[in-house]
């Protein structure tokens, strides 16, 4: 299972496979045609309630990820389209944050290879 992770400012390439854009809200300033989306999955997203409580700060990082971790346990029949994907080809978890190491796209990636295992 390979999943890679991107930013939505970075360019699109050859080897991203699938590209999913996993925020609840679309970027700024970016056009479907420009981010070169296969799916938006708004559903992978936290909730509003825990995006906003995060707030991106790397001091939550660890509770954050339990509980995104427990939505998307809660809502696992959600991702059926992006397990579908996953069992086919590479593909690229599109996110907007500015920090690469805290972010729901990082914890969804987590979530999926643990899910995998099982």
């Amino acid at each position: 299972m390979n999943i890679l992770l991107k930013r939505t400012t970075e360019a699109p390439a050859r080897g991203d496979g699938a590209r999913v854009l996993v925020d609840r809200l679309w970027p700024r300033g970016k056009s479907k045609e420009a981010l070169k989306l296969d799916l938006w999955l708004r559903d992978a997203a936290p909730s509003t309630e825990l995006r906003q409580w995060f707030g991106h700060d790397p001091a939550k990082w660890a509770e954050f990820r339990r509980r995104y971790h427990a939505e998307l346990d809660a809502n696992a029949a959600a991702l059926a389209p992006l397990r579908e994907l996953l069992g086919a080809r590479t593909v690229t978890l599109l996110f907007a944050a500015a920090d690469t190491e805290h972010n729901n796209a990082v914890a969804l990636r987590e979530w999926l290879l643990r899910a995998h295992k099982h």
